[in-house]
């Protein structure tokens, strides 16, 4: 029997033969997975544990061993290069940022950026709120979505090959959806999430068939601006952008989707510029010293210090009231505006976005104006010459340092402030 057993192994091809020893084990302790397996298109082509896994299973047991893209990428090359090319392929290079500094560190994370026995980078990553986060935060709430970049698995799923699970828009949405980003949401809610529900992809397109058409791995490529609603470099967003009238023209009229893509931009348009008075405002009080508290007197931003960041890199924590407003008005309602157009939803476009953004908007007006009366106050109360200049002085040197004030100007207002406070002190 053991012969004949030796035998039967040894016909099997390499994969099968190490699948086979694997199993052997992973029937009882993981028999799920090896189900799974069994029902694959690699099972049927002979790609066993080994070809993607490697053979060191201490090290798999270890969890040193992840099957990444560049796995996939042996056989599946032009699926692989096209997902590299993407915004997926960039899913962990926009959310996760260097943990050398943080306690408790996972020293695992070093080999993300760095080569064994180097300490030189091999990519730039930073991203402020991840670094914010604990490392089991990290994981769970940022790197499960993030992770998309080198983890294939993060769609397909691990061990099945079954392409009607990456062609159910239903996978999309464990990552796009939520406050700051819910295309799910917005798709599902809309006409043609209504009509693909009732009737199928004959009818209405699917986050993949707007996205991934023809089965390109290349999710960017009728997207015209950045996840913060910035435009494209001019030499790729025009491309971008007849890609997805391409893509649309294939159900509407190419000059109904080109005015409903515009009007998308208007809608983008008008709340960008809400969105950059609120900034505005922000930053008129942090020039004047009337935050409350300050960037100096809280814990620094882990990529900043002590400075002032209304930018991507803002923050939801150590923060002042107003610009936790602010982050709330960027971040989510801004989002929801001009996501909510481009996805011709118009509840989401609408009351889940314009109507908030504006809301938020009054009341950081309002709270601009509480903390410019309330220091008005206080100085009326205790504020001396000398403590007016003082604070003068410091108003203009966070201008200069923000790069509001050049060289020249700055030095110019600091001397006539001293100027003006010394006529007025002399007896």
């Amino acid at each position: 029997m053991r012969l004949f057993l030796l035998c039967l192994f040894l016909l099997l091809p390499a994969g099968q033969l190490l699948a086979a020893d694997c199993a052997g084990c992973h029937d009882d302790r993981t028999p799920g997975i090896v189900d799974q397996w069994r029902q694959s298109a690699h099972a049927r082509a002979g790609i066993g544990c080994a070809d993607c896994h490697g053979e060191d299973h201490e090290r798999i047991l270890d969890g040193q061993v992840r099957v990444s893209a560049t796995v996939c990428g042996r056989c599946h090359d032009r699926e692989w290069r096209q997902h590299a090319a993407s915004r997926h392929g960039l899913g962990l290079h926009s959310g996760w940022g260097c943990t050398r500094n943080l306690p408790g560190r996972d020293r695992n994370e070093c080999a993300f950026c760095h080569r064994g026995g180097t300490a030189l980078p091999v990519s730039t990553v930073n991203c402020a709120r991840f670094l914010e986060q604990s490392s089991a935060m990290g994981q769970v709430g940022c790197n499960r979505c993030h992770q998309v970049e080198n983890a294939c698995g993060s769609c397909h799923g691990n061990h099945l090959t079954d392409l009607s699970i990456v062609r159910d828009p239903q996978v999309c949405a464990k990552c796009h959806m939520g406050p700051d980003h819910p295309q799910w949401e917005m798709w599902q809610t809309s006409q043609h999430g209504q009509l693909w529900r009732l009737k199928g992809e004959k009818v209405a397109p699917s986050c993949q068939g707007c996205h991934m058409p023809d089965g390109t791995h290349d999710v960017s490529g009728g997207i015209a601006h950045t996840p913060g609603g910035k435009s494209l470099a001019d030499d790729l967003a025009p491309a971008r952008r007849e890609a997805m009238l391409d893509v649309c023209s294939r159900c509407h009229a190419a000059s109904f989707v080109r005015r409903e893509l515009e009007r998308g931009d208007a809608v983008l348009a008008e709340s960008r510029d809400l969105v950059e008075e609120a900034a505005e405002l922000i930053e008129d009080l942090a020039s004047r010293g009337l935050l409350r508290p300050m960037p100096e007197d809280r814990p620094p931003h882990p990529l900043r210090g002590k400075s002032l960041v209304l930018d991507g890199q803002m923050l939801y924590e150590d923060t002042s009231g107003i610009e936790s407003l602010f982050f709330r008005l960027k971040k989510f309602a801004f989002a929801k505006t001009w996501k909510g157009a481009f996805h011709q939803n118009p509840a989401w476009a609408h009351w889940y976005g314009n109507a908030e953004l504006k809301l938020l908007l009054e009341q950081i007006r309002s709270e601009a104006d509480r903390l410019e009366h309330f220091a008005t106050g206080e100085k009326a109360v205790s504020e001396s010459q000398v403590d007016r200049t003082t604070s003068e002085l410091d108003r203009l040197r966070r201008e200069h340092e923000r790069g509001r004030l050049d060289d020249a100007a700055y030095r110019k207002a600091r001397t006539e402030l001293l100027e003006s406070w010394l006529k007025k002190d002399a007896p």
